[in-house]
C-alpha cells in the first residue's frame, strides 16, 4: 500500500496541490500537517502516517523537505523506515527506494550524514585541544577550588569544626571535600579533624 504525507509550514498555505500529486501517484491514504514547521518535533499527521504503514508499504511525499528540514532528522526517519521494511518515494527528487538506484542513493545519503557527524566530532576534539593548549578551562568546573581547600585545612587545624560542618560552610559535599584535601598539599590537616574515622 502507498501512504502519502503532505505538509505546509504556515496556516495560509494549502496542501491541496500536494494531495492532488500524491493521489495521482497512487496513494490510498494521505495524511497531512498544516501550519506545522518541519523543524518541530511533534507532527501529528506524520505520526499517523507512520503508524498506518506496515512492512512492504511505501511512504510517498511530494518533496523530501516535507519530512524534515535537516539531514539529521531525515536520516533518523529513513533508518526507522528501513528497520520496519518500509520504502520511501519522493516525487520531486525522483527518489524511489523500491528500486536499486533509489537504494543506492540512500546509502550514499546515509554515508554523507555519517561523514557530517564525523566532521562535527573532529571539530569538537580540535576545539577542546586548542582550548587546553591556550590554558582555557575545559569540562566541568572544579567543585573544590584551591582557595576552598586552604580554608578547609585551616579550619581543620583549628580542631573545632567537623568535616561535615566545614563542608556545609564551603557549600561542597563532605566526601568531595575529603578527597580534594587528601590529594592536595594540605593533606596533613586530615589528621587533626574530629570525625576523621567516619570519613574513611
Amino acid at each position: 500500500m502507498k501512504v502519502g504525507y503532505a505538509r505546509v509550514s504556515t496556516s495560509d498555505q494549502d496542501v491541496r496541490m500536494q494531495r492532488s500529486v500524491l493521489t495521482e501517484a497512487g496513494c490510498e491514504r494521505i495524511y497531512t500537517d498544516e501550519g506545522v514547521s518541519g523543524s518541530k518535533a511533534e507532527r501529528p499527521g506524520l505520526n499517523e502516517a507512520l503508524n498506518a504503514l506496515q512492512a512492504g508499504d511505501v511512504l510517498v511525499v511530494y518533496k523530501l523537505d516535507r519530512l524534515g528540514r535537516s539531514i539529521k532528522d531525515l536520516l533518523k526517519l529513513v533508518d526507522r523506515l528501513q528497520e520496519r521494511e518500509i520504502q520511501l518515494v519522493s516525487l520531486t527528487e525522483q527518489i524511489d527506494t523500491t528500486t536499486p538506484q533509489g537504494r543506492l542513493f540512500f546509502h550514499i545519503f546515509a554515508s554523507l550524514g555519517q561523514f557530517e557527524r564525523d566532521l562535527i566530532r573532529e571539530r569538537t576534539k580540535a576545539g577542546i585541544k586548542a582550548a587546553k593548549a591556550s590554558g582555557a578551562a575545559v569540562g566541568r568546573p572544579v567543585a573544590v577550588t584551591e582557595e576552598k581547600i586552604r580554608k578547609a585545612a585551616d579550619m581543620l587545624r583549628g580542631g573545632v569544626l567537623t568535616m561535615q560542618e566545614i563542608a556545609n560552610r564551603l557549600n561542597v559535599g563532605r566526601s568531595t571535600l575529603y578527597r580534594a584535601l587528601r590529594d592536595s598539599p594540605e593533606a596533613d590537616a586530615l589528621r587533626r579533624y574530629p570525625d576523621k574515622k567516619k570519613a574513611t
